[in-house]
């Protein structure tokens, strides 16, 4: 059974820092695409960053030069690095695994605080 748990979640000031992790157990998961998620109230759940299995990445433009995504294969973890938080950064992320089937995890709260 897959299984994707995120921490690293809290809150913290505008122009602070964060760093969330995704561990995954149940599967290997060097050779599939991660990817962070996040989801706001009333609104969509959005792709903020994503990385294939070959280290190639990609940004949402609101995060881009603020955020960083890396993994670590032989951790079974992806990261996601957060700098210069704004509170419009403020929501509920996701990590996501795989392009099909999918596996989501149960959310990590971020906060930041104007």
């Amino acid at each position: 059974q897959v299984q994707l748990v995120e921490s690293g979640g809290g809150l913290v000031q505008a122009g602070g820092s964060l760093r969330l992790s995704c561990a995954a157990s149940g599967t290997s998961s060097g050779g599939n695409a991660m990817a962070w998620y996040r989801q706001s109230p009333g609104k969509q759940r959005e792709l903020v960053a994503g990385i294939t299995s070959g280290g190639s990445t990609n940004y949402a433009d609101s995060v881009k030069g603020r955020f960083t995504i890396a993994r670590d294969n032989t951790k079974r973890t992806v990261y996601l690095q957060m700098n210069s938080l704004k509170p419009e950064d403020t929501a509920v992320y996701y990590c996501k695994l795989g392009s099909g089937p999918i596996y989501w995890g149960q959310g990590t709260q971020v906060t930041v605080s104007s």
